[in-house]
């Protein structure tokens, strides 16, 4: 089986053919142009659809479907999304792109999609229950519970990004709360919270790797000087790695799934980052002496979104 995947972002249009084990045969990418009317946008994702099944000398014939992973809510009964980043409210998705591309067309949230990819094919293969958390931009995921995706009586479980503290008040969030988890686990809040230190320790490794240059902070140039032994550097990546292994415990508590994964940009530290989380949920599940969910790093990388979106198709069709 061959399916149509599209990994629709705020800069690109990403489409792509996937077979059934999950391998990408080709790809094409658009500019999204997230200021353009939905219905630009719609079009050229079906244009870049039709312009990925030549690519790979197929007809739309020899597809199954077209897989969206949208980041934002969605309708699966009327094929809509509404993106925010995107300005779309309830925009019927699926009817615009058939317009020009008559195919199936199914589609989630973009972490759901890829939660989908690496449960499907990838680091939680043969998983019943499982957790994939994406570190990022913020902090997105997708839940499995019993062999099926957790979307929710309204559609928008798993944004496990915007769990609250226990504590009144905490950082403000961009949802208009205070406290949500991914303001102290994301990317973006791990070099938020090293600039502040910059300034407070302006002769730390972090500081002399950037040249004193906040702009150049990144979380790569945090767990670098992290893992080169700065005292500084370290106390941000333990005071990260604790946030994020008490909120997997969490989870752990709620769900109880084989496998949590970990994927997103962070999630290239590698082991670093592997052991001392894992060290932290060891220290956080309410019985570390009972078997509990293994913690591993997703395996699919920048391909998650494009290979999970196409498995909507094979998720759909009951592969």
């Amino acid at each position: 089986m061959k399916y149509v995947g599209i990994d629709l972002g705020g800069t690109n249009i990403v489409a792509g053919i996937v077979d059934d084990e999950g391998k990408i045969l080709c790809q094409v990418e658009r500019p999204t142009g997230n200021t353009r009317p939905f219905a630009e946008v719609a079009k050229d994702m079906a244009l870049a659809a039709v312009e990925a099944i030549e690519k790979a000398g197929l007809t739309p014939a020899d597809v199954e479907g077209i897989g969206i992973g949208v980041p934002g809510a969605i309708d699966h009964v009327n094929g809509r999304a509404t993106a925010v980043n995107l300005g779309w409210h309830m925009e019927p998705v699926r009817d615009e792109m058939q317009k020009v591309i008559n195919l199936p067309i199914h589609m989630d949230n973009d972490g759901n999609a890829a939660a989908l990819g690496e449960i499907m094919v990838g680091s939680m293969k043969g998983a019943k229950d499982a957790v994939f958390i994406t570190l990022g931009t913020g902090v997105g995921g997708g839940l499995m519970v019993n062999g099926k995706m957790l979307r929710g009586a309204h559609s928008v479980a798993g944004e496990i990004g915007h769990m609250n503290s226990m504590l009144y008040g905490g950082i403000d969030c961009n949802c208009g709360q205070q406290g949500c988890w991914e303001k102290y686990t994301s990317a973006t809040a791990l070099i938020a919270f090293a600039r502040e230190t910059m300034e407070q320790h302006p002769d730390c490794l972090i500081a002399q790797k950037t040249g004193g240059d906040k702009a150049k902070v990144n979380a790569k140039v945090v767990i670098d000087a992290a893992k080169e032994g700065d005292a500084v550097a370290l106390k941000l990546f333990n005071d990260y790695a604790y946030a994020l292994g008490r909120g997997i415990a969490s989870l752990i508590h709620i769900l109880d799934p084989e496998v949590v994964a970990l994927g997103g940009g962070v999630s290239r530290a590698g082991d670093f980052l592997l052991d001392a989380v894992r060290e932290q949920v060891k220290k956080c599940v309410m019985h570390p002496d009972m078997p509990y969910a293994r913690v591993e790093l997703a395996t699919l990388g920048n391909e998650a979104g494009l290979i999970g979106a196409a498995m909507l198709c094979a998720e759909a069709a009951g592969k």
